[in-house]
């Protein structure tokens, strides 16, 4: 497994600065520190809720719960685009209670509104809590065809803004920079379905080259704990983008390709 430095981990990773696995075997754990806050980003279509699915001991707080409960209850001539607004400030105000409630957080990012990504991170931080973010880079062709395949697109417009977003966070990661983070993690899809869980706890196993050096194993005084494992950082709530233009695949179903 490679990370910013290029060295090899066996099986978990606990990320520290700016880690590129794209491209790379999957880790079988990211473990995070029982406080600790992750935010998921990546396109519509990406996988985000699936990865999130791995995640284990930790609050999850996905807008989708709050879309499918309000969808529940609409008669069925009522366009969801209708209560759009009202569902957002809905998983707005869960988000907001939920990361002040101290434990350990997984958000799906608004890829569509990176403000709301920035507001997290702020609030994080000035509770004396650690952020990160972990980015599934999915090929645009890719996550609409996943969005095709699934009989949900968001609006292409809406679409060009989420690849925008994205491509600007990835770019700022490949350059190294993740200013106000603990970490970021880029993945590619391929190495986001290999990854078997993404953990939270105090006690986690992980690469002792993470925070000593490729060729380092902390001792026990070092890392406060048994040799070889280092010290840990500072539940699910109801609730590669491309570098320019991409052919759009032909759309089916309820979706179409943008521009049509």
């Amino acid at each position: 497994m490679r990370d910013g430095v290029g060295h090899v981990c066996a099986t978990a990773l606990r990320p520290l600065g700016v880690h590129d696995l794209r491209g790379g075997p999957a880790p079988e754990a990211l473990c995070y520190g029982a406080t600790d806050v992750l935010v998921v980003a990546g396109l519509p279509g990406a996988g985000k809720s699936t990865l999130m699915a791995r995640c284990e001991r930790v609050t999850l707080v996905d807008s989708r719960d709050t879309r499918m409960r309000r969808q529940a209850t609409l008669p069925p001539w009522l366009p969801y685009r209708a209560v759009r607004p009202a569902v957002r400030c809905a998983h707005l105000r869960r988000l907001r209670a939920v990361v002040r409630g101290g434990g350990p957080v997984v958000i799906h990012d608004f890829g569509a509104v990176p403000l709301v990504r920035s507001w997290v991170l702020r609030d994080v931080r000035r509770q004396g809590r650690r952020a990160h973010v972990l980015v599934v880079d999915a090929d645009p062709a890719t996550a609409w065809a996943a969005q095709v395949a699934r009989g949900r697109c968001v609006p292409p417009a809406r679409f060009a803004r989420h690849q925008a977003n994205a491509r600007r966070l990835v770019d700022g990661l490949r350059d190294g920079a993740a200013p106000g983070w603990t970490s970021a993690t880029l993945l590619d899809r391929a190495t986001a379905r290999g990854l078997g869980r993404i953990t939270f706890g105090d006690r986690q196993p992980v690469c002792a080259c993470d925070a000593f050096g490729p060729d380092a194993v902390p001792t026990a005084a070092e890392s406060g704990g048994p040799e070889g494992v280092l010290p840990p950082g500072p539940r699910r709530a109801s609730g590669r983008s491309g570098a320019g233009p991409t052919p759009w695949p032909a759309g089916s179903g309820r979706c179409s390709a943008p521009g049509r």
